[in-house]
Formats: structure tokens, sequence, C-alpha cells
């Protein structure tokens, strides 16, 4: 079961990337080592349920053997549904929604969070040479923490549904259903305060452990040094029949070494041939490097958070190039330190929105998103209109990213702020000439931020001719 998953895990890694830019062997790759997951897994899950076999009627009475039964339940669980969601054409459907958070949660919430409760009751009694305060509490802590986990995972998978098929439905014309991006938010809102009930009772369970924690360690001593005798390590020699990993593991060095290379070997073959390989980044000789106004915005973007919540990454469905555009292209990150593919969409993706909106409409979407999309969930942003962008690392970018292959001028981090600044008063005049005004417009951290989203997606845009139509 070790051996297995440390190898592996690391290999499945791509599985969330499917449809993407990333190369499609390392897709199929991360496909097929995910499903091989199953079998590691399920065997770790049933090793643990079957050591129970006769002496079930032990977890009625033992709130430890509860929570560690829910937690490897939520471990094959979760295992389980991994590798169903690496299969393409499950991912083409639960990517980016909630189902995916959902999954998250089951493994978080119910595997780790119930493992990690049940290792503490029996622990902490130990450590302090006395019994749990009180086991009902620890059983209230247990069936409170079951039905958080019930009302935040169930929902979000009823979430992940609807998002999926409002998000890829036409109409018999072949029009998007829900052309409206904010239609689907709104339908799910229900779902979100379900969630929040999920989490407050999960909340509320782990306030029922501390109090019964404290409260034990309170009637207790600590066991600061332990009386205990052991017999004399014996020498590690192999025997016959003996399986490898027997002989390794009663090595330190030797089973540390192994693992580590047991580790690394899935990440060398799947990252090494996009670094060491030039030809594998393909070009596209119209995307360029980040303005530094530009790639200011990009960070403020990065600091608030927004990726969290949209995604930088049209794939090549008909329900995303209808309502995006032309999908992504590897080319077009190839600037991108870090990528912001992102991983989920409360709201719409954000790789095609440059010159979809003015400038004024980014402006008044941050101070006040629902005066642009009424109904909308995002928080406001008024800082942004509020401070002053600081300026005084952005040379030291400029040389960073030349470092890593940028390709900006020789010298260029000397002039880089001159540029921001005067990119910074054509974004301020635009929003002057639609009627916003300010002290020191054009110094505000949300004309960086404006910029960036601007320029997403347009470097593969066609360009409008002098006096064309």
């Amino acid at each position: 079961h070790f051996w297995a998953l440390i190898f592996i895990y690391i290999w499945a890694g791509p599985h969330h990337l499917l449809y993407t830019s990333l190369p499609d062997w390392a897709q199929s790759l991360g496909t097929v080592f995910s499903v091989m997951l199953i079998a590691p897994s399920w065997g770790g899950m049933l090793n643990g349920l079957l050591t129970l076999r006769g002496a079930w009627d032990r977890v009625r009475q033992d709130p430890v053997l509860k929570f560690m039964v829910v937690a490897v339940t939520a471990y094959g669980m979760a295992t389980f549904e991994g590798p169903m969601l690496s299969i393409k054409s499950v991912n083409a459907i639960s990517h980016y929604t909630d189902w995916t958070i959902g999954h998250v949660h089951i493994g978080t919430l119910g595997w780790n969070g119930f493992l990690t409760f049940g290792i503490l009751y029996w622990l902490i009694p130990r450590i302090f040479n006395t019994k749990l305060y009180s086991q009902k509490l620890a059983n209230t802590h247990f069936w409170i923490g079951t039905l958080g986990i019930m009302f935040y995972a169930i929902p979000l998978y009823w979430a992940g549904w609807t998002q999926s098929l409002m998000w890829k439905q036409f109409t018999p014309d072949g029009f998007l259903a829900y052309g409206n991006f904010l239609e689907t938010v709104t339908q799910i809102i229900p779902m979100y305060a379900l969630r929040a009930l999920g989490g407050t009772l999960y909340l509320a369970g782990y306030i029922v452990m501390l109090y019964n924690i404290i409260k034990t360690v309170k009637s207790g001593t600590f066991v600061h040094d332990e009386a205990a005798e052991a017999p004399p390590l014996a020498p590690a020699v192999k025997h016959a029949g003996e399986h490898w990993h027997r002989w390794i593991e009663r090595r330190p060095v030797q089973f540390l070494i192994a693992s580590t290379v047991a580790i690394l070997i899935g990440g060398i073959v799947e990252v090494f041939p996009m670094i060491m390989v030039d030809k594998n980044v393909p070009r596209i000789e119209s995307v360029t490097p980040y303005t530094p106004l530009e790639l200011e915005g990009r960070d403020l973007y990065i600091r608030e958070g927004c990726l969290g919540c949209h995604s930088q990454m049209v794939r090549p469905f008909r329900s995303e190039t209808e309502r995006y555009g032309e999908y992504s292209k590897s080319g077009e990150y190839i600037y991108d330190r870090p990528f912001l593919w992102g991983s989920k969409r409360t709201g719409p993706d954000l790789h095609r929105v440059g010159s979809k909106y003015p400038d004024s409409w980014h402006y008044n979407h941050m101070l006040d998103p629902t005066s642009m999309s009424p109904g909308s969930i995002m928080p406001p942003y008024p800082w942004l209109l509020e401070h002053n962008l600081n300026t005084s690392k952005t040379a030291a970018k400029i040389r960073g990213l030349q470092a890593l292959g940028t390709p900006y001028v020789e010298g260029y981090d000397q002039i880089a702020v001159e540029d921001l600044q005067k990119q910074a008063a054509q974004v301020a005049a635009s929003l002057r000439k639609d009627g916003i005004e300010g002290e020191n417009l054009e110094q505000k951290e949300i004309i960086a931020l404006i910029a960036y989203l601007q320029r997403l997606g347009t470097d593969i845009k066609p360009k409008p001719q002098a006096g064309g139509n």
C-alpha cells in the first residue's frame, strides 16, 4: 500500500488538468495512473475496515473507533471518486464546478479530519495518564461532525451537477440556454447556504472536542518520562522469502533514498521534458511579455485571490467557446510565471475578457460588483481605488523574469517604471473620458488591475486595421 501510493500518486497529478493546454501525453499519463490508484487505495481502505472483523460491537461503545471507521470509509469514497473524475468524459462535467470541491471535502473533513479527531481522543488520555473526560461528549462530537460533513458535501455535489448542466445547455436554436454566467451562480446560492450550515456543524463539533480535551488534560498529569523496556535490536538481515521492502524498511537511510526516488520518478518524467526540450513549448509570434503595469496588475490579481473564483483556461468545448471565445493555446501562457489556469469557476473564465468591456466597467465592477452585474455574489474591492500602486519592486521583477528567459530588452528594468507610468496615464485618461474622476487616479492599484484584465486573451485576437470596419 505504502510503496504503491508514493510511486503512483505523483504520476496522477495531471488528471487535474484534462482538456487544458497541457500536452495530451501528460494528460493521458495522469488518467492512467489515477485509475491505477484504485487498487492500493481500496486495498488500504479494506485492510482498515476488515481489521475490525469480530470486533464491530466495540464500534458502538468506543468513539475512537467510530471516528476511525468513518475516516477510513471517507478515504475509500474519495479515492474511488478521484480516479473516476480522472476519466475524461466525467472530468468534462466535473471540472471547474463545485463537484470537485465536494469531492475534496469528503477527503478533508471525513478522512483527514475524523482521523485526526480519533487520534486525539486516543492519544491525549494516554499522554496525561487519565481517562477521557466524557465519552458522551465524544459521541456527540461524532454525530455533529458526521451531519456537518453531509450538509457540507451533498449540497456541493448538487451544485456541481447544476453548474455543469446549465453551462452546457443549448436551446433548440443552437444558442446557450444560460448565456449570462450569473444565472448559474444565483441558482446554487441555496446550496451554498446549506454548505455554510454544514461547516458550522463541523466547527461546533470541533469546539465540543476542544472542551472535552481541555477537561481531560486538567484531570490528569503529564507523563514526562515513562519507564519502559525493549529487547535489543536484532541485526538487520534479510530472511529467506522476505519481500525486499521489509529489508529496506529496517534501514532508515536506504529507506529515505528509496522513497525519494519512488516519488521523484513521476515528477522527472512528466516535468523535465517540458523544461529541457525547448520545442515542447510552442511559440505564438503575437504573444509578447507583459508590460510593467500589466505585470503589477497580475500580482494584484494573485494577491486578492481572484484565481480562487475565476479560471483562465477556455477548454475546447462548444459550450465554452460559445461563451468565452477561442479555446486557450499553450503558447499564450509562455510568459505566465506562475500560470493562473485556476480550478474553480464561482465566476466566469477570464482568459478572453480583454477588450470585452471598457475600462470604466472594470472600475465600477471592482467598486461595486452588483452595479455592473445585478445579483453578483462577488465582494467589492474599494481599497484598490484608494491605495497607490507600489512600484518599488517593479525593476527587480523585470530582472527576475529576464533571468527566467522572458525577452525584455537589456536594461529595460531601468525604464520599466517610466513605461508603467505612461500606460497608467492612458488608462486613467480612458476612465476620465467616461466620467470617472479621482485625485492621482493614475497612481491607484485599480489602474494596474484594469491594464492586466484588458490584456487577457488579446494576444491572439485579430488587431483592428486602420480605416477598417
